[in-house]
């Protein structure tokens, strides 16, 4: 092994998954963040643990209700998904300016995303402070699936890849 930049080896983490963060603020502006960090916290209780800076529309929405749908997007909102990563929310209306659709979740005032692969309404059950981010640990009180099984979004080092699922990329 030899010692070289941490930029250098943190690109050995890729392809990451790619998720839909979809907040809702207490006026109830709706915002799309596209985020990397995310994991799944626990399973029991079953939660997600997001990294949202703290400049983001979303880590303010998060803050005022305590809760935020996350959705796996289909490779088809590929486009969609990078415009939103590409906006800030404080200033563009995401929904407005692209194809995606929302669906009434179940449990929570946030939507989903509809034609994901996957998305889980969660409620804020902690949070940890870094210097620019706030990882979000919400725990998954409903889920829903598409019925679609492949066309996953990866984030590959600068570029998005298509992961067919069972793929060993």
């Amino acid at each position: 092994m030899k010692e070289v930049k941490i930029e250098e080896a943190l690109k050995f983490r890729h392809p990451e998954i790619v998720v839909n963060v979809v907040t809702k603020s207490a006026e109830g502006k709706i915002d799309i963040t596209p985020l990397g960090w995310a994991m799944l916290g626990s399973s029991k209780p079953p939660t997600w643990a997001i990294g949202v800076a703290k400049r983001h529309f979303s880590h303010k929405a998060i803050l005022e209700t305590k809760e935020f749908t996350v959705c796996i997007p289909h490779f088809s909102q590929a486009k969609d998904t990078l415009f939103c990563g590409a906006r800030s929310g404080w200033d563009t209306d995401k929904l407005a300016k692209t194809k995606f659709k929302t669906l009434l979740a179940k449990e929570v005032s946030t939507p989903l995303l509809d034609e994901s692969l996957a998305c889980f309404e969660c409620r804020l059950i902690d949070q940890m402070q870094t210097s620019d981010h706030t990882i979000f640990l919400g725990e998954i009180i409903a889920a829903h699936v598409s019925g679609k099984h492949d066309g996953l979004i990866n984030l590959g080092h600068r570029k998005l890849v298509k992961i067919k699922r069972g793929s060993q990329q």
